[in-house]
């Protein structure tokens, strides 16, 4: 078992997990409950954590989460269709349902 991802945002930990469990890696979050202890324990030590099951998913499991943290830096996508901006993270247009290109 390795950690794999940590993150402050607890939203997004639990997006990477659900992510890899869709693509049947197996993971569990450590530090579900920690929040409570900010004060205590330092900022880092409160953070949840993606932990993998099988080390042998390591490879593809970086690769996906390198893909789903790359979106999230990348630039606004304008639609071909109504040319709406939309984020980098959705593939469909939120005016139109356009499909990204």
């Amino acid at each position: 078992m390795m950690l794999i991802f940590s993150h402050e945002n607890p939203v997004l930990v639990t997006n990477i997990k659900n992510i890899l469990e869709s693509e049947r890696i197996d993971v569990l979050i450590k530090n579900e409950f920690a929040s409570g202890g900010a004060g205590e324990l330092s900022a880092f030590d409160t953070w949840q954590e993606v932990w993998l099951i099988n080390d042998k998913d390591e490879a593809k499991a970086l690769m996906i989460i390198k893909s789903v943290t790359n979106k999230e830096n990348a630039p606004d996508w304008f639609c071909p269709k109504c040319k709406e901006a939309n984020g980098a993270a959705f593939e469909v247009c939120w005016n139109c349902d356009e499909v990204a290109n």
